[in-house]
């Protein structure tokens, strides 16, 4: 991929008002005082603002340090502890404070962990079950392939099982080049023979320098794998040391992409600038649910 200037200016479609304060500033004091972290913060999201104020979060267990260097992604990469035992429970915790109905949990990348820190993905998912009824969904890494461990996530039955593939394949050497394609396409396909019942997710950033033949491809692939659900939305660099925004990608072809996504046969698309893996998560899931 042939790396562009940073555009100078967003825009006018990637512009929106942010609220704070009231319950924005109450979700980050519950998250502080339990020692929780959340992939909103982490990764720099562009909806932090709003899901705050609207009383959710995306909750990242395993820590704030990640063992891979996706060129994408402002996760930081410090030092890895081992999994903290006491954070399912505090994780249980801030959940039913914040009364969620659906709850989304994600984590860094753990390659030094044997399982890949699939163990923490159970007790976190048995946690939430014993403490509060709320559906649960989960956005794994792809525990470089070990059946063995994506099985211990998925045999916990969540009600969506996401893997991001993130980009086409012609790009992975750039934007992931610690991941591979075809291993994620695996997961999601593993997964979906093994628990027929769990809703699988998967997303895609746009403004790489794909190319909308690319787009679909990668889309046609996921349906091979039997994937649900679809999330498409706009790359945006976290800094200067990240890969650059190649294009600022239009709503029109946003809402293109979600057309083409539903004829293709997945029974939830959300397509868009803001769109991101847990934004809406549970509008996207209720609505796939009343497609089938």
């Amino acid at each position: 991929m042939t790396e562009s200037p940073r555009p100078s200016r967003f825009p006018p479609w990637l512009k929106k008002r942010l609220p704070s304060g009231g319950v924005a500033d109450e979700v980050r004091d519950l998250l502080r005082g339990l020692r929780l972290s959340t992939v909103c913060q982490s990764a720099h999201c562009p909806n932090q603002c709003e899901c705050f104020a609207r009383g959710t979060a995306t909750f990242m267990i395993l820590g704030n340090g990640c063992t891979r260097n996706c060129r994408f992604c402002a996760v930081g990469h410090g030092p890895v502890e081992p999994p903290d035992p006491q954070e399912p429970e505090r994780l249980a915790e801030a959940a039913a404070k914040l009364k969620l109905a659906h709850v989304v949990v994600t984590s860094v990348t753990r390659d030094d962990l044997p399982d890949g820190g699939a163990g923490q993905f159970r007790l976190t998912i048995e946690a939430l079950r014993r403490r509060m009824a709320c559906r649960i969904e989960v956005l794994t890494p792809d525990f470089q392939g070990n059946r063995e461990a994506i099985e211990l996530v998925a045999s916990a039955r969540p009600d969506v099982y996401n893997h991001n593939i993130e980009t086409v394949p012609r790009l992975y050497p750039v934007v992931r080049p610690e991941a591979d394609y075809r291993r994620s396409l695996a997961l999601l396909a593993f997964v979906k023979e093994r628990h027929p019942e769990v809703s699988t997710k998967s997303g895609l950033m746009a403004g790489l320098g794909e190319t909308r033949e690319e787009m679909m491809a990668a889309l046609a692939d996921l349906r091979a794998a039997r994937c649900d659900l679809l999330t498409i939305g706009q790359y945006l660099s976290p800094s200067r040391d990240h890969l650059p925004v190649q294009e600022f990608v239009t709503p029109e072809r946003f809402a293109d992409y979600e057309t083409c996504a539903r004829e293709m046969g997945f029974s939830g698309a959300a397509c868009g600038p803001f769109v991101r893996s847990s934004y809406h998560a549970g509008a996207l899931y209720d609505a796939s649910c009343a497609e089938r």
